[in-house]
């Protein structure tokens, strides 16, 4: 088979969990987020993994992604971050899925839908929901001002009740930034209006990986890592320095090792072109290796003659454009290299290391993306 593949350290994951639930609890729970097939690390796996060491909340973000996980042998909580689409209601209750809502239209669905799944003389179901607040994001969520109609309907609904209340931050890693304080101020309002409306739900949660670790005041009784998890965070910053702040990130570490291994060898005179529009040229002579793996594998156009992988526990540059299935390397000074010789892509060990954040780096983006962008002909391999 292709020999370019990822290998996920579910021990790394396990361990991951532990230390955020250490720091959370007993005042939290974890949910942990699985969603985009965990973050490109496999979501099935990944989640049958957190089920084994005790977690019972998983985050995703569509029907689809919560019922896989289903199927699969999940039996905690599933919880719909972004909701879910009309025609998914019956689907979303067979599955025993906890949506999010914020629309009238959610609640008459799954209202409907409780009924027709029960014939008359049964009980139907009581679905929980979980009510998604606007605090400042303008994505998703229920405005504050609008929250007592929409407390009015749930309260005469018959087979839906609120479970939780939740919002999301903008911008929690920036650890002192005002935005996030008034988003907190608009959660607590919000929080404080539906209690006058007589409705006690049983979780709140604000608090995604940066705001878990650097802001005690959004760690409410429930937690949402994603990130984190997998054993990343973006940078802690101040909005009045702009200095960053490591030291805040819980010592958490990356799960996904990719790697490829050696298609080719050549040797190529100097001033030779090398890959598509000969955009890099050899100033010397130089033993240039070609590797199985391209941006259709998720590996960055951006990277081109300006990235690097291992190989044999040295760097070696990439050289040239990289090409959708193939990417040329520079090992000249690297002795004893070969044909079939492993090369990481991301990973590494104590003396030479490339993370995410490397490729995201050069790639100007961030970490989720890289890692989200492994494409899924890069075989998954599971490791403890």
């Amino acid at each position: 088979m292709r020999p370019t593949w990822a290998e996920i350290s579910l021990t790394a994951l396990q361990d991951n969990f532990r230390t955020i639930a250490d720091y959370v609890e007993p005042e939290a729970t974890v949910c942990a987020v699985v969603k985009a097939d965990a973050y490109g690390h496999g979501a099935v796996e990944c989640s049958c993994a957190l089920q084994q060491i005790g977690c019972m909340w998983f985050g995703v973000s569509s029907a689809d992604e919560g019922i896989l996980l289903r199927n699969n042998g999940i039996r905690g909580r599933i919880l719909l971050m972004a909701g879910f689409w009309r025609g998914e209601e019956q689907a979303v209750i067979q599955n025993n899925l906890t949506p999010a809502v914020w629309d009238w239209s959610h609640i008459e669905l799954l209202e409907d839908a409780a009924r027709k799944l029960h014939p008359t003389g049964t009980r139907p179901p009581v679905v929980p929901v979980h009510l998604k607040i606007d605090t400042g994001m303008s994505r998703l969520g229920l405005a504050v001002a609008e929250i007592g109609a929409f407390t009015d309907m749930i309260k005469s609904a018959e087979h839906v009740f609120l479970e939780a209340v939740f919002t999301h931050l903008a911008s929690a890693e920036i650890y002192d930034s005002p935005d996030v304080e008034g988003q907190l101020e608009r959660f607590d309002e919000a929080i404080a209006a539906i209690a006058e409306h007589g409705l006690t739900p049983s979780y709140y949660h604000a608090a995604n990986s940066a705001a878990i670790a650097a802001r005690q005041n959004a760690r409410r009784n429930l937690v949402r890592p994603g990130i984190s998890l997998y054993g990343y965070y973006l940078p802690f910053t101040s909005v009045v320095s702009g200095t960053p702040n490591s030291s805040l990130e819980l010592p958490v570490s990356p799960v996904l090792t990719w790697k490829t291994r050696i298609q080719a060898i050549r040797d190529v005179p100097a001033h030779q072109p090398i890959s598509y529009n000969g955009s890099y040229v050899t100033q010397a002579p130089a033993r240039i290796a070609v590797l199985p793996v391209g941006y259709a594998d998720g590996l960055r156009r951006q990277l081109s003659s300006r990235g690097r992988v291992i190989v044999r526990d040295d760097y070696a540059a990439i050289v040239g454009n990289i090409t959708m299935d193939m990417t040329m390397i520079d090992i000249t000074g690297i002795p004893g290299v070969e044909v079939g010789d492993e090369v990481i892509l991301i990973g590494g060990n104590e003396r030479r290391s490339i993370s995410a954040w490397e490729h995201a780096s050069l790639a100007s983006t961030i970490p989720y993306e890289i890692l989200c962008g492994i494409s899924s002909r890069v075989t998954r391999r599971y490791v403890k």
